[in-house]
């Protein structure tokens, strides 16, 4: 009976001193409670996700208003260049009439009369001074012509200029959005790793708790048994594709617009917009490839809308068809983007005017 009596008492303080033990050990336990820091951490983790989204979105948006500014610089640089050829013209004729002005003024009436009086007949008569009069004509048609299509590009370049203001105002609204989602994705990733961090040393803490009391209860039943012990320029064939004959007047006039009037050259531009029907990150269409938001300068400014309305060229109408066949440029059939060539220094292939890569 006294035998008992002390076993059961060694079993008492073996399981008091275990479970002392336990308490001193993870003193905090009862401060972090795992469910409510599982619940922090889901939500955290979800809003990070989120706010990662929204980063990558916004990237996305950033890349196509920088494509587009890179399109519309290039834009800029060929309607400078085509303004600078229009102002050369205008002033050459110009001086060319005053030239004809001048000498007409200083030997005018001798020649003029001399011109006159050679006249064989009346009808030759009749036909020199018809000459006369319609060489001045010709002179005040011809400056005339050359002011108008100065002012046209003028006007296309300050209607792209307006673009591509309104793209740069665009991608700063970005870049700031950006930040501010950058700067609270940081926040909140700081919060989930301190959370994170309090849960792993509160599940710890709980193993250790679990582990120990465990430890203990085996303890105290073996010294309640034991009495107190415990223990990867030629032109090939990408396949044809069957479309309307709209659709072939559409890309013969993107072409004539994106192009110079040479066969390789608007094959170049025909093989990127294959390459985009037949890829699956693009539309599978030809107008929809074409009519893309932010994709062609030619549709933004209306001048893809002028050619329709003239009628693409005999050669331009060629090279969609040849294309539409399967005609592909081989030098740039890896390729689906290109820009105007003397405004990038972007490395990839140069067929005429244009520069050729194969990605962004």
């Amino acid at each position: 009976m006294k035998i008992h009596k002390k076993r059961w008492i060694q079993s008492g303080i073996a399981l008091f001193c275990s479970l002392a033990i336990v308490l001193s050990v993870f003193p905090s336990f009862a401060d972090e409670d795992i469910s409510s820091l599982e619940s922090q951490s889901s939500s955290l983790q979800n809003e990070l996700s989120g706010i990662n989204e929204d980063i990558l979105a916004l990237n996305n948006e950033i890349e196509a208003a920088q494509m587009q500014i890179e399109i519309l610089d290039g834009e800029i640089s060929r309607t400078e260049d085509a303004l600078s050829v229009a102002e050369a013209d205008e002033e050459k004729q110009y001086s060319d009439m005053k030239t004809r002005i001048k000498y007409m003024y200083e030997n005018g009436n001798a020649s003029l009369l001399e011109m006159l009086f050679s006249a064989e007949n009346m009808s030759d008569f009749l036909n020199k001074a018809d000459f006369i009069e319609n060489l001045s004509e010709y002179d005040r048609d011809a400056l005339e012509d050359l002011k108008r299509i100065h002012q046209e590009i003028e006007n296309q370049k300050a209607t792209l200029e307006e673009q591509q203001t309104s793209l740069a105002e665009l991608r700063a609204d970005l870049d700031t959005r950006k930040s501010e989602l950058q700067a609270k994705a940081d926040a909140t990733a700081t919060d989930l790793a301190a959370v994170q961090e309090r849960l792993t040393a509160a599940r710890e803490a709980e193993a250790a708790r679990i582990a120990a009391e465990q430890a203990a209860q085996q303890a105290a039943r073996q010294a309640s048994a034991s009495g107190g012990s415990s223990g990867g320029n030629s032109v090939i064939n990408g396949g044809s594709v069957d479309v309307s004959a709209d659709d072939v007047t559409l890309l013969a006039a993107i072409l004539e617009c994106e192009a110079v009037q040479d066969y390789d050259c608007l094959l170049a531009v025909a093989t990127v917009i294959m390459n985009r029907v037949q890829s699956p990150s693009f539309p599978n269409t030809i107008s929809g490839v074409i009519y893309a938001s932010g994709q062609f300068e030619p549709v933004w400014t209306g001048r893809l809308q002028t050619v329709l309305d003239n009628g693409p060229t005999s050669l331009s109408m060629q090279v969609a068809q040849d294309a539409i066949n399967g005609a592909r440029l081989a030098s740039v059939s890896h390729c689906y983007y290109f820009l105007y060539a003397p405004s990038t220094s972007r490395d990839g292939v140069v067929i005429g005017n244009n520069l050729f890569f194969p990605t962004w």
